[in-house]
């Protein structure tokens, strides 16, 4: 009777660990290439985090790009608005730097997820896809903030628990352009227009 309780156990394991699997995967049906704007959507709902330059103003850097991570989300895990949103303190020197300029840019990747990884895809290669997002930041209130905030508190839970003394405010990256490099020949713009019109996902009917 042990012996069919283990054997059973083992199964459900098996099982449990295949569906995991197959829900990991699911999460990379990418658009085609040639597809650029759901391409740029599906890479921005993907990733949690990104690199972005702003412009310094900090001595001996002073006019120069200075670029520095932050967590990002458009949304909830499969409800991606396209825009991302930022939890930031005026502490932060990057922040600093955006109080005299707010232009930035956002360099997100899928390299920073399993996939390029599983698929042997160099970070560097035009097939690990990735986008960078040119325009400027700003901060939210309102029912924008309360959007941003379960965005950005769904995925990144501890967040929720950062010192209250560093007045801590919601921010979006406001999308002026948009570049994508996703497959050979080189990078390819697209509009925000096009950009947001754009699904990440197929449609299911």
């Amino acid at each position: 009777m042990r012996a069919l309780w283990r054997t059973a156990r083992v199964l459900l394991l098996g099982l449990s660990l295949a569906s995991l699997s197959l829900c990991g995967a699911s999460r990379f049906h990418i658009p085609p290439h040639e597809q650029v704007a759901r391409v740029a959507r599906f890479v921005a709902h993907q990733v949690d985090w990104a690199s972005m330059a702003t412009i310094a103003t900090h001595k001996p850097v002073v006019g120069q790009p200075f670029s520095n991570v932050f967590s990002v989300s458009d949304g909830p895990r499969g409800s991606g608005s396209g825009v991302p949103y930022m939890y930031l303190t005026r502490m932060e020197i990057s922040v600093q730097d955006l109080e005299v300029s707010a232009v930035a840019s956002l360099s997100m990747s899928l390299a920073q997820t399993d996939y390029c990884r599983q698929q042997s895809f160099d970070p560097q290669s035009p097939l690990c896809a990735h986008i960078i997002l040119s325009g400027s930041v700003q901060e939210v209130n309102g029912t924008e903030a309360e959007f941003a905030k379960k965005a950005l508190f769904t995925r990144h839970p501890e967040m929720i628990d950062w010192p209250s003394d560093h007045n801590w405010f919601f921010a979006k990256f406001n999308i002026t352009q948009v570049w994508v490099l996703d497959y050979f020949g080189g990078v390819k713009t697209v509009t925000p227009d096009e950009y947001f019109q754009a699904t990440p996902y197929r449609k299911h009917h």
